[in-house]
């Protein structure tokens, strides 16, 4: 026969009930150390492996400073200099080596062949006119009503001037030359021809010669002196 169990020992193993995680004794921790089984229903909590290694809390990472740095007036006078030394150096190269103030001349001569080969009408060209009359365009075209030709001036004194020669129609011409603010202001005599003195678009002005196979229009901002003289000089 087995001796007699003392009848207030607790089982070391007891069975818990169905469905349930085994008890553990509280005589199988020894005094003092805290029990490794979390109470149920307690939030885990994963250690970091700063804390797992050290038991310590990481540093708290400094905010990052999101102040703009402020530049004074000075810092910005300086930044804006820098910028515009090299654009002050470059456009008095422009002008000084590279001839910018020039204005760009062409050669009217391929211009004026066409419209003599086309034989529209009589083209003339302005002779004598001196140097410092320059040729800024030169166009020939030919569109259905008759073919036009215009040569471009920039005057001595720097303003622009039109010399216009064309077999369209002046009721046609007219309006689209000197637009529909051209009006009649009378009559000038020019190297023995009749010319028409008008208004034109803004501050231009207009000398027109109405012959029966062509029109010739001297037209611009230039001042009359200047028109005078480039309508005089046609032959």
């Amino acid at each position: 026969m087995e001796p007699a169990q003392p009848a207030d020992r607790v089982p070391a193993d007891p069975t818990p009930p169905d469905g349930q995680p085994p008890l553990v004794s509280s005589a199988a921790v020894p005094e003092g150390e805290p029990a490794l089984v979390e109470p149920a229903g307690a939030p885990r909590t994963a250690p970091s492996d700063d804390a797992a290694g050290t038991g310590e809390r990481p540093a708290p990472v400094p905010a990052a400073d999101t102040r703009k740095s402020e530049r004074s007036p000075k810092d910005m006078a300086i930044s804006l200099l820098v910028l515009l030394i090299p654009i002050a150096l470059l456009f008095a190269f422009h002008r000084g080596f590279l001839g910018g103030d020039q204005p760009v001349t062409v050669d009217p001569a391929p211009a004026v062949e066409s419209a003599r080969a086309a034989n529209a009408f009589p083209v003339s060209e302005p002779a004598e006119l001196g140097d410092a009359w320059r040729t800024v365009s030169a166009n020939f075209q030919t569109a259905e009503g008759g073919s036009t030709l215009r040569l471009g001036y920039l005057t001595p004194e720097g303003r622009g001037a039109q010399l216009v020669q064309s077999s369209v129609p002046p009721e046609r011409l007219l309006p689209t030359e000197l637009t529909a603010e051209g009006r009649p202001q009378g009559q000038t005599e020019l190297g023995g021809r009749t010319w028409q003195r008008y208004t034109a678009r803004g501050n231009e002005q207009a000398l027109v010669l109405l012959e029966p196979d062509r029109t010739v229009i001297v037209v611009g901002d230039a001042r009359d002196n200047e028109l005078r003289h480039l309508a005089g000089a046609i032959r």
